[in-house]
């Protein structure tokens, strides 16, 4: 999103407002002049230099339907803290927000001078709302901080992320260094604030306040507090939870001028013309609503100035040229390719806008091990809309898919790799909350294409055949049912296979259409959408979405005259869409699992290479370890968010923690087993059905020439079939293989077992080193011993020694 200006930080120099009164500037809402004392010394001052904008973002481009009427209440909005108030303020307006209990009151900005004693502290971007983390503990005031602009929707309607928030208490405690942009009407002649300590880590910085808590509360909960350092530390932890959701996901966007929340075609059809943005909005995806609702409750018709929208999920806007001379990225870096000079390509090649919205649902929402299947409201766990949007000229194109949880009532129980999933309700038990679900799909989307991508045998099955039952006994003419083995189909990374699915509906997709809209009003509607599952809706639904996806972009460009009927998509072109939906499918797996999306590399690139395979198996360990603990605090932070009751008992965990904390310490065979069963199941999806897969290990390079020996990451994925064996090095800093070999067998010349070499002292360790031929060169070899040393484990190379030796006789 582009490189940010920077920030000044409001530290020890905090600016009395008291002497002041502002008045809102012609310019600008929230660029008031200062009268009064200063007011020479504020028109002196250099104008705010506003952030850079991102490269792509595009020029205004007209809008089929009229742009969302409003003012704008970010950017620059003064933040100023009172002794029983923190006030919001921007132009004619303010929002005061009581520090006792967090009620909000609405105000002319001119009440600033009857405030007592206030402090400006800096500039915000907005109101996300407030939230509770306990019952015993203050309520907080969530604010934008930061914000990147990702890019323009059509209309000239600006996107933007948010990249880093600040949390207040409300309570009657000193907030600490807030770190917020200095509001130079105010801080006039602050350069470069005082800092009372170095600043923190901005995924920490939020933890600064906990040392308030205890003047937080009254004095029998102060004993309390003093002697519970569970409590403390179950504040911290929520705390980092909340922080990480909104700093480190990539997942929460606004827009101030356009609804988010609705696709093109709900808001074409949309009779609300008149009301503010927040009232349009479709209340699945309003995922700050119960944070606002005290602001809603005012029902004066000015806090719609305060309230806007937020989204979790994903937004990326590129626009793309279609240019079938243009040398691919490859060829451009070739030295045999001369360097050429860059032309402006708009006026002799068309150009289009495409944009990826994807919307999550607030309703069931959660982690993938906490959240799983239908709720008695008929909600599904995981319920993502997607929506690809393409702009040419003023015609606006839109086709829209969902995913969600398997609605049947269904668990994977247990923190062992991959639980195996159960049914937790029968057949006639299940069916009034499965038809729930689908009557709200249907009066939303008229027709429902379902697309099970689950395995239709192994332990995957039991939860395919129940959704599959729930649909007979449905039997509504407006559901169909497709199933399309997923691994079977794509077995041996062969997922170019997902082409046999798209063939096969291909039929169903031209009786879909789309929405087509432009400044005369809709051409055409999607009739139905494309309801895409696997087991957790990630990874296979994500490839097979893009899929039918490119499908429906090209006929669309074709039908705009944009594309040749004969030709495929531009190289370049195809490069970045595919880099879109792999982006997406890594945000919605990072909301849902804590890790990027498995088979990333194949939506990228359109071909599986080893490198992914390996890095899926170590994304896989990651969302195992992470559903452990960390899931359970996300989780309660997500439903405090949504408002709903914690009922997990958080406290438990800290203790279930610290007993794997230990375990994990003395004794790290557990990880290597877990770490081989993930090498075993990938392994199978790499190889081809006429190739034997006979184990993997996870092991480390002790070469001394290479690396330290001293070691202890697992760095190494050695991999073995009947015929080749695969050395993956994983790169613990970056999370992925970096690199990896395949070597036939037939080139492996001897192995040898011995001590690890070593430069210095005695050796710990025993290792094994493969002998092999590169281009029929001998003298190559890798070096490799297990993780930990171990009694049981020290005849563990010579195991692996005789494996190889049984696929490779010769040896």
């Amino acid at each position: 999103g582009g490189k940010e200006a920077e920030r000044g930080k409001v530290g020890r120099g905090r600016a009395r407002a008291g002497y002041a009164r502002s008045r809102p500037s012609p310019r600008s809402g929230g660029g008031g002049a200062c009268e009064g004392f200063g007011a020479a010394a504020a028109a002196r001052r250099a104008p705010r230099v506003p952030s850079p904008r991102l490269a792509e973002a595009q020029p205004p481009l007209s809008l089929p339907f009229p742009p969302v009427a409003t003012s704008l209440p970010w950017p620059g909005m003064e933040l100023f803290q009172a002794k029983d108030h923190y006030i919001l303020q921007q132009g004619e307006r303010a929002l005061w927000c009581h520090r006792a209990d967090g009620s909000f009151q609405l105000r002319p900005a001119t009440d600033l001078l009857l405030a007592w004693n206030p402090i400006c502290l800096g500039l915000i971007e907005g109101i996300i709302g407030k939230v509770q983390l306990h019952t015993d503990l203050p309520w907080w005031l969530l604010l934008v901080r930061q914000k990147v602009v990702v890019g323009k929707l059509p209309g000239d309607h600006e996107v933007c992320k948010i990249t880093k928030i600040t949390a207040i208490p409300l309570s009657e405690a000193e907030p600490q260094d807030l770190e917020l942009e200095l509001c130079k009407k105010h801080h006039f002649g602050i350069d470069k604030p005082e800092k009372i300590t170095q600043s923190p880590d901005d995924s920490k910085f939020l933890l600064k306040t906990l040392t308030q808590i205890k003047s937080n509360v009254s004095a029998s909960n102060k004993k309390k507090v003093k002697e519970s350092k569970e409590k403390e530390r179950l504040e911290r932890r929520l705390l980092e939870e909340l922080s990480k959701m909104f700093m480190d996901s990539d997942s929460f966007y606004y827009c101030l001028t356009y609804d988010l929340t609705n696709s093109v075609q709900r808001q074409s059809a949309c009779e609300k013309a008149n009301l503010p943005l927040w009232k349009k909005v479709d209340d699945r995806f309003f995922w700050n609503k119960h944070m606002v609702q005290d602001l809603i409750n005012i029902g004066n018709s000015e806090v719609d100035f305060w309230i806007t929208p937020v989204i979790q999920g994903f937004v990326q806007i590129e626009e793309l040229v279609v240019n079938y001379n243009e040398a691919s990225d490859e060829e451009k870096s070739s030295p045999e390719t001369p360097p050429q000079e860059s032309i402006c390509v708009d006026d002799i090649h068309p150009c289009f806008l495409v944009a990826l919205i994807s919307r999550r649902s607030r309703h069931r929402a959660g982690m993938r091990y906490k959240r799983r299947g239908v709720d008695k409201n008929g909600n599904v766990a995981n319920y993502v809309e997607t929506e690809q949007l393409i702009h040419v000229h003023s015609h606006t194109l839109s086709f829209v898919q969902t995913r969600g949880s398997v609605p049947v009532f269904w668990s994977q129980v247990g923190y062992r790799y991959n639980p195996r999933p159960r049914l937790d309700k029968g057949e006639k038990e299940t069916i009034s909350y499965f038809r729930t679900h689908f009557e709200e799909q249907l009066k939303i989307y008229t027709k429902q294409v379902i697309i099970n991508l689950v395995d239709q045998a192994g332990r995957e099955k039991i939860i395919g055949d129940a959704f599959l039952k729930q649909v007979l006994l449905y039997n509504n003419p407006s559901l169909t049912y497709v199933s399309f083995d997923f691994h079977e189909h794509c077995r041996g990374m062969k997922f170019e296979n997902v082409q046999t699915l798209t063939d096969a509906i291909s039929d169903i997709i031209t009786d879909m259409k789309w929405c087509w809209v432009d400044q005369a009003g809709v051409i055409c509607k999607q009739e139905g959408i494309f309801r895409v599952n696997c087991m957790d809706c990630l990874d296979r639904t994500n490839v097979v979405q893009a899929a039918i996806a490119r499908v429906v972009m090209e006929q669309q460009l074709k039908k705009l005259g944009v594309m040749p009927p004969e030709q495929p998509l531009p190289v370049k072109c195809n490069r970045i869409y595919q880099l879109m939906w792999a982006n997406n499918g890594d945000a919605i797996s990072r909301q849902y699992a804590g890790t990027a999306a498995l088979k990333g590399d194949f939506t990228r690139t359109g071909e599986r290479k080893l490198a992914g395979v390996m890095k899926d198996g170590v994304n896989s360990a990651n969302r195992y370890y992470l559903n452990r603990f960390r899931d359970a605090y996300r989780q309660a932070v997500i439903d405090l968010m949504q408002g709903i009751p914690v009922t997990e008992d958080l406290y438990s965990i800290f203790t279930k923690e610290k007993e794997h904390e230990a375990l994990h310490t003395e004794n790290l065979r557990s990880h290597q087993e877990l770490i081989s069963q993930l090498l075993q199941s990938y392994m199978k999806l790499l190889l081809p059905d006429d190739e034997k897969f006979h184990g993997g290990w996870a092991l480390i390079d002790c070469d001394p020439s290479l690396v330290d020996a001293t070691h202890k990451d697992v760095d190494v994925l050695l991999l073995l079939s009947n015929s080749a064996y695969y050395v993956a090095y994983y790169d613990d800093e970056v999370d992925k293989v970096n690199q990896y070999q395949r070597l036939s067998l037939d080139d492996l010349e001897r192995i040898e077992i011995g001590p690890e070499p070593t430069l210095f002292g005695k050796p710990k360790f025993s290792c094994m080193r493969l002998h092999y031929k590169y281009k029929n060169i001998s003298g190559y070899f890798h070096t490799l011993r297990a993780v930990v040393r171990n009694p049981e484990e020290d005849g563990k190379g010579n195991r692996l020694a005789r494996c190889l030796k049984r696929s490779h006789p010769l040896c």
